[in-house]
């Protein structure tokens, strides 16, 4: 029998969502404050996206309120609900991190909004949690299922070492990892990432998700990461030579390519947005994709411009594949036609001038503003929602027009 909320709880909760809209930020910060006192539940969290105004505080903020607003109709959140389903099961998440998390929260509410927060209101959002909880512990148990039954699928944290580093550009380096156990490893599919545990002497744990930028193979993955101005994990790695040896969870995310595409696909990226594109630029030309394929691309120059010569020759190999390069500011040095295609920016205009809106299949990854623009454009020229897909690196912490 499916479980269903009480309508008394439904009603009371909905009932808090003006209080969520005033406090709620507020209530995020306390209930990671509470969390983050057992630093077993610290190190779930990567530390770069907490406090002050960081992005995390603020997606976990607008998420609550989305599922308070939506109680009545939580089909809507499907979405939402497998994104946290999927980015769980990389981070290792277990039910039994679900009692401090709700502990957290209910105290965390009775904080901030004292009087206001009832023993029929706590009792109400308890339950509203615990009936979410459910529902992503029980998806979460079927994916890690599907992982370990998988052809050199695992759960929980494997061994892989550096097997080669090969500098992309003058700040993203790939860094090909293979198992030291020397067995097989998962097929991912094309878009999904890895999750990482790294420890860095001096610091906590860090976690990090980066997506895997080849096509499967069996044998090895590759990721190819951007090192950040700031970045703990990004710096050390890009220190490490190969030979180190990284703690990997099994390939994870609901944002990847059709097995079997029967439209025109769109690779829409900017920056280190590429690494999923060439995941699957490579898939398709592998499988003989018979649709056309474009891929787009923007980055600052021709010294931050990676894998352009690795997404050529892919090209030339595939049965109808076109590649458009983007520098925004090129170099003195830099020659139209030879080191990239068109000047500038990625514009709303020439993507739905150059690109077949009214039936492609786009995948689209990069900074947040280039999401915004690329989705916004795309939804309010009427491509259909399920054609767009994308992806993008860190929390999801604005609404992208839909």
């Amino acid at each position: 029998m499916t479980r269903t909320l009480n309508p008394r709880t439904i009603e009371l909760v909905k009932a808090t969502v003006p209080a969520l809209e005033a406090s709620g930020l507020d209530i995020v910060h306390e209930m990671y404050s509470r969390m983050f006192r057992d630093p077993a539940i610290r190190d779930l969290f990567n530390q770069s996206h907490q406090g002050g105004d960081a992005a995390q505080p603020r997606a976990l903020t607008g998420a609550i309120l989305a599922y308070a607003s939506n109680i009545e109709n939580l089909a809507a959140l499907a979405p939402a609900v497998e994104r946290i389903a999927q980015k769980h099961v990389g981070l290792q998440i277990q039910p039994d991190h679900y009692p401090h998390v709700a502990e957290a929260l209910l105290g965390a509410i009775s904080h901030v909004l004292g009087e206001a927060a009832t023993e029929e209101i706590l009792a109400a959002w308890g339950e509203a949690y615990w009936f979410l909880a459910d529902i992503l512990i029980a998806r979460e148990k079927r994916l890690y299922q599907a992982q370990v039954d998988s052809t050199g699928g695992w759960n929980g944290w494997r061994e892989f070492r550096i097997d080669a580093v090969i500098p992309e550009s003058s700040v993203i380096k790939s860094f090909v990892l293979r198992p030291v156990d020397g067995g097989p490893v998962m097929a991912h599919k094309p878009g999904q990432y890895l999750t990482f545990w790294f420890d860095i002497p001096g610091h906590p744990p860090a976690k990090r998700n980066y997506s895997v930028s080849a096509a499967p193979n069996g044998e090895t993955y590759r990721i190819s990461v951007k090192r950040e101005p700031l970045g703990l994990a990004s710096g050390w790695l890009h220190d490490q030579p190969a030979g180190t040896v990284l703690k990997v969870a099994a390939p994870a995310g609901e944002f990847f390519l059709d097995e079997q595409p029967s439209r025109p696909v769109v690779l829409l990226s900017g920056g280190v947005g590429l690494t999923p594109m060439v995941a699957m630029l490579e898939s398709l030309v592998g499988q003989g994709a018979q649709v056309p394929v474009q891929y787009i691309h923007g980055t600052h120059d021709r010294d931050t411009h990676a894998m352009r010569d690795h997404v050529r020759a892919l090209a030339a190999r595939g049965h109808d594949v076109k590649v458009t390069d983007f520098h925004q500011t090129p170099l003195p040095d830099e020659v139209a036609g030879r080191d990239y295609d068109l000047a500038g920016l990625i514009t709303e205009e020439w993507l739905l001038a150059n690109t077949p809106a009214a039936e492609a299949d786009y995948y689209i990854c990069g900074p947040r503003p280039f999401l915004r623009a690329a989705v916004s454009a795309l939804s309010l020229a009427g491509v259909a929602s399920a054609r767009i897909h994308y992806e993008f690196f860190g929390p999801a912490d604005e609404l992208l027009a839909a």
